[in-house]
């Protein structure tokens, strides 16, 4: 089973060629844009009711298909929303002009271009593969679509829409393709996702910036101040030091860890993509468990005082730093964010003012792997790639997911089909044009399974 048509590669270029960048607002018509794109592709596609919904920030983009009450009902998730291209310079072509080119990764080409792998890409092959079964009169589900602006800016207002109209949306499963596969030759199905809290520190000093000479020594830095507070935050083994912070982690056994695949990883190779002499993290533990398993906490972003060129010798009247921390099964991200809240204002002197503000956040996932969704999975997988699978944690968040859960009240399976080295959020962002069409044959396969 193949379906290596060029004119799906066309489609999915004139998608990738609308800058869709829900972050700036420069960007809303065009984020407009790509939702009416994709509600016209829906339509196109065989949808009998496609319907574009207004929010109070990007749109949201729903489709249905229905056949009976006696089939089965699959939710499908995607975001046609992409991150900022930036730093344009390290591109080696426009980010929104996509071009196909060979890589060792990627034999038989990739598509370069900003939202190939996440998420436009991934989204359009279910829009393919439900077009297929509807045109061969081989689709024995019912499917709905709901497509997001807002993933990349924290989905502000999807929940207040799946609350609203979640009789709609209910489901038997939902199915979201934005993560990886591991390998063609090894494929992988995410079961399990951190979750996230993301915080912003602001250290407030004088009333203005001020002359080092004339003030330095005698006044507070608040650049100095913030830089002692964030290298408190771990420890020598690299623990967050946070309290209270591990009260909820649940502690694998040697038995489960094994069980999730974390010896796979070459390191060799790991370092030399990265161009690092060694990797770094909490003791104890190896690589793949310290990005999947294990909580985090991590530095996004610091900034205060003069960065132009040349010198300036002032001491700056503020300093800021944004953080995430990645939250793994049991841990509540809401907890975790007050936790750190009380103890950044425990931990900064007297002598400066400290404003901690919350951004965002989402729960962990985890997916049975005796769930009927993830046995169909694994089934349409090994039919497509000639190998079963094997369970994966992913280290990356998606916030919706387990919000999914809580009011839907359906499991999701993460069927998704790129590789960690695609660059996702990067310059020179890709999708495996292999990985393209071997989705959309999975996808079909999945069907027909979950159908069953």
């Amino acid at each position: 089973m193949r379906f290596e048509k060029k004119e799906y590669l066309d489609e999915l270029f004139e998608f990738l060629k609308i800058p869709s960048i829900s972050a700036d607002p420069n960007y809303k018509n065009d984020v407009k844009k790509a939702a009416e794109w994709i509600a016209e592709k829906l339509l196109d596609a065989g949808c009998e009711k496609v319907k574009i919904e207004n929010t109070k920030g990007h749109p949201i983009v729903y489709g249905e298909n229905f056949i009976s009450k006696e089939l089965p009902t699959i939710l499908v998730y995607g975001h046609y929303d992409v991150q900022p291209p930036d730093p344009i310079d390290l591109w080696e072509n426009p980010p929104f002009e996509p071009v196909i080119k060979n890589t060792k990764i990627h034999p038989d080409g990739a598509i370069f271009a900003r939202g190939s792998c996440d998420d436009k890409g991934q989204l359009y092959m279910h829009v393919k593969a439900f077009q297929i079964l509807k045109s061969s009169n081989k689709l024995k589900c019912n499917v709905k679509f709901l497509f997001e602006g807002e993933e990349e800016v924290g989905s502000e207002n999807l929940e207040s829409y799946v609350n609203k109209f979640k009789e709609k949306l209910k489901s038997d499963i939902i199915i979201i393709s934005d993560t990886g596969i591991g390998s063609l030759e090894k494929p992988k199905i995410t079961i399990g996702l951190r979750g996230l809290s993301y915080m912003e520190i602001s250290v407030l000093g004088p009333n203005r910036d001020l002359h080092s000479g004339l003030y330095g020594g005698s006044v507070a830095n608040p650049i100095n101040v913030l830089n002692k507070i964030i290298a408190s935050l771990h420890d020598k083994e690299n623990k967050i030091t946070i309290p209270g912070f591990y009260k909820d982690v649940i502690e694998l056994s040697k038995k489960e860890r094994e069980r999730i695949i974390f010896s796979e990883l070459d390191e060799k190779n790991f370092r030399k993509s990265l161009d690092i002499k060694s990797t770094d993290g909490e003791l104890k533990y190896n690589t793949e468990e310290r990005r999947s398993i294990r909580p985090t906490l991590d530095v996004n972003g610091i900034w205060g005082g003069y960065m132009g060129e040349g010198s300036k010798t002032v001491i700056a009247s503020t300093a800021h730093a944004k953080i995430s921390m990645r939250l793994v099964p049991n841990q509540k991200w809401k907890k975790i964010s007050s936790l750190f809240k009380k103890h950044i204002e425990k931990v900064s002197p007297k002598h400066v003012k400290i404003k901690v503000k919350t951004h965002h956040g989402g729960e962990p996932y985890l997916m049975p792997i005796n769930n009927s969704g993830y046995l169909a999975a694994e089934k349409a997988y090994k039919e497509s790639f000639g190998i079963k699978p094997k369970p994966k944690r992913d280290g990356g968040s998606i916030p919706i997911v387990p919000m999914f859960e809580k009011i839907l009240g359906s499991k999701t399976v993460l069927m998704g089909f790129g590789f960690d080295s695609d660059a996702i959020h990067s310059p020179n962002e890709h999708f495996g044009v292999k990985n393209f069409y071997r989705g959309i044959e999975t996808i079909i396969l999945f069907y027909d399974n979950f159908s069953k």
